[in-house]
């Protein structure tokens, strides 16, 4: 049988998910613009969106937890700053922020009142 996720996790699972195909991409774009400072060589641009791509996707696995999603959040506020490299990557991060921030604060609301409406329908019930 299937565990049951609630909604702020199969959310938050849907917008990490594809983030991490953005990310990934992003750091090609580091790559490819040469941006990084001075004696940094621009591969480290591929490896550190591949880094914060695969962050992402094990973040996924984990949304259960309530550590789940602080860290999904500062994986949000570490792909801001890469928008001081590349300020595309800000705007990826205000949207893919705001899809996140709604995810989770939304969902933990639904699941609040899921929870709520199971409750009062085991206590109508008798159980």
């Amino acid at each position: 049988m299937r565990r049951h996720r609630g909604a702020a996790e199969s959310l938050g699972q849907i917008v990490l998910a594809f983030e991490s195909i953005i990310v990934f991409l992003g750091g090609l774009a580091i790559y490819g613009l040469k941006v990084l400072p001075a004696g940094i060589e621009p591969w480290w641009g591929i490896v550190a969106g591949a880094a914060l791509a695969l962050l992402m996707l094990l973040t996924s696995g984990v949304l259960r937890h309530r550590w789940g999603i602080v860290v999904g959040w500062a994986l949000q506020v570490v792909l801001a700053l890469g928008g001081i490299l590349v300020p595309a990557l800000l705007i990826v991060a205000v949207v893919f922020g705001g899809m996140w921030a709604y995810a989770t604060i939304k969902g933990a609301s639904l699941d609040r009142r899921n929870a709520r409406l199971m409750s009062e329908a085991n206590t109508s019930n008798g159980d």
